[in-house]
């Protein structure tokens, strides 16, 4: 089992409002380059959304449960097939979105007993919690080349270090697809 992180970023590592769904100033941001920048399966999900379960905090969830279910493209198609789970203690109906229900019990311990590859996207409070526990293994960042100069790090002051490696980088389109493991994980050593 491996915990993936998905997120969008800019270059100088905010994750805050890249869609404006939260109505901040320079929100949007990801969307400034158009809809095909960000369409599909951009993370290089394959297999995974099959395989494994994604994992979302509410206010990630309900945003998500509002546009996906009535996408039918093929990878729409695996994205709502998709295992979900919720982190919620105030959401009482997960079936706005198919294949959902709210997480039992607690965040870390549920992950850790998790047998399937977790994906967490978005969802920045369950990542942080996920990075504090040190169960992350791989992030999966779409960097765009934007500056916002304040908000919402994805990485915040005070967890100390953590050594990946950079086991993929590629244009997509105006953004950099990058994929980072834990040190040595690549050998199939993890935690």
């Amino acid at each position: 089992m491996s915990v993936i992180v998905i997120e969008f970023t800019t270059l100088d590592g905010f994750v805050s409002d890249p869609d404006g769904s939260s109505g901040t100033p320079g929100g949007a941001w990801a969307f400034r380059y158009g809809r095909e920048q960000i369409a599909g399966d951009k993370f290089r999900l394959g297999s995974t959304l099959d395989e494994g379960v994604l994992l979302f905090g509410r206010k990630t969830w309900q945003l998500f449960s509002a546009l996906w279910p009535h996408r039918d493209d093929p990878f729409s198609q695996r994205m709502n097939a998709a295992p979900k789970l919720v982190a919620t203690s105030t959401l009482a109906d997960t079936s706005a979105w198919q294949n959902s229900s709210a997480l039992d019990g607690d965040l870390v311990d549920a992950v850790k007993r998790e047998s399937r590859d977790v994906v967490v996207i978005g969802s920045l409070s369950i990542v942080h919690t996920l990075m504090a526990a040190d169960l992350v293994d791989e992030y999966r960042l779409l960097t765009f080349p934007t500056i916002l100069g304040s908000g919402t790090r994805l990485f915040p002051d005070g967890n100390g270090p953590v050594h990946l490696e950079c086991a993929a980088a590629e244009r997509v389109g105006a953004a950099t697809l990058s994929r980072y493991v834990r040190e040595n994980s690549m050998e199939g050593s993890g935690r």
